[in-house]
């Protein structure tokens, strides 16, 4: 009884250990997915227009925040609103993640 019980607690551990690697932020899918923020952003996170704010270097759930709220319309840009509306949570997380560590 003792070892099933072990074993089913190194397993759990294994399982949670496993999924903990799986949903690892992917900067380099982020960088990949950013492509289009460019052009108002800054091919480095630091736009080249006043007018847009700076990415890099902003801390990941902010921005994870920023763009879920245009995604559900609560933050409205029209630009925004449609430039992330095709975007899953994971593309959110990766591209805040990637800016953030700019």
């Amino acid at each position: 009884m003792k070892r099933a019980l072990g074993l089913a607690v190194a397993g759990g551990i294994l399982a949670v250990a496993a999924s903990s690697y799986a949903v690892a932020d992917d900067t380099a899918a982020g960088k990949a997915k950013a492509i289009t923020c460019v052009a108002c952003h800054g091919t480095d996170g630091i736009s080249p227009i006043e007018l847009y704010p700076n990415l890099a270097g902003q801390k990941k759930g902010y921005l994870v925040k920023q763009m879920k709220a245009f995604k559900d319309g609560s933050r409205k840009d029209p630009t925004m609103n449609a430039m992330v509306a095709a975007l899953s949570d994971k593309d959110i997380e990766n591209i805040s993640a990637y800016y953030s560590k700019l």
